[in-house]
């Protein structure tokens, strides 16, 4: 017999560690659409993936123009908080969410009110640029000005090297540091918490793998079935604006 909502709710509510994993389904609701969903960026156009893979990029002016042109119209800049940021970061209120791991770049987690100290932007952020040869970050929007202003592929002013949103593209290492706190979140939790996520994408598709490993409770909320439904606790196909609400009590 499979738990339901108010079973996994009591779940969470006993809980002294919860981690979080969030992936581009808990963003749909905000009008950001997924990657790999039937619907998805990647799924209607796979020539769009190019545009996140880090040697085209470097090598590719043109691209880099076009990069430019969709960042001006990113839904980022308008979007705002779901149901399921708004649920975590109540979540976080109750003191049972110690770590909230996104995927995410949108930046949606933190204006729906979850503190940085939890939270791990585990494939960066849209909200920065950063220089690929100095190192240097500064604001995206600062970047987007010059852009409206009329430079198609604007220069780190620091050192002239190309500039890039400060997110992990494909063929980009993630930050150790942020691995390795994503790793030590799903390692001491005693339950982890997926949603919205294809768990996929390595390395972190690894870490509910390290919280069973731990002996912590794995919770699935994601519309598409994932690799890990069958060693989860429980798993939801079903819409997180209704579900995750729900398992934390605002419905």
């Amino acid at each position: 017999m499979h738990p339901d909502i108010a079973e996994v709710a009591g779940w969470l509510d006993a809980a002294r560690r919860v981690t979080v994993l969030t992936g581009a389904g808990i963003s749909t609701d905000s009008g950001i659409p997924d990657f790999r969903g039937p619907q998805g960026v990647w799924t209607k156009d796979p020539k769009a993936e190019r545009l996140a893979t880090l040697q085209a990029y470097m090598s590719d002016a043109g691209l880099r123009r076009d990069a430019w042109r969709l960042r001006l119209e990113h839904p980022a800049w308008t979007a705002e908080p779901g149901p399921g940021h708004r649920a975590l970061a109540a979540l976080e209120a109750k003191e049972r969410l110690h770590h909230l791991i996104t995927q995410n770049i949108d930046g949606l987690h933190q204006k729906a009110g979850t503190s940085p100290e939890i939270l791990i932007e585990i494939h960066g952020t849209i909200r920065e640029v950063v220089c690929m040869s100095c190192g240097e970050r500064a604001a995206m929007e600062k970047a987007l000005e010059r852009v409206r202003a009329g430079e198609d592929d604007p220069a780190c002013r620091s050192c002239g090297g190309i500039l890039k949103s400060a997110t992990i593209s494909f063929g980009q290492n993630l930050v150790p540091e942020d691995l390795e706190r994503a790793s030590r979140a799903s390692e001491g939790c005693d339950l982890f918490l997926a949603i919205g996520s294809s768990l996929v994408v390595y390395p972190v598709a690894y870490l509910p793998k390290i919280a069973l490993g731990a002996g912590a409770r794995l919770v699935i909320v994601n519309a598409e079935p994932t690799p890990y439904d069958s060693q989860a606790d429980a798993a939801f196909h079903a819409p997180i604006a209704e579900v995750l609400p729900a398992l934390v009590g605002l419905s």
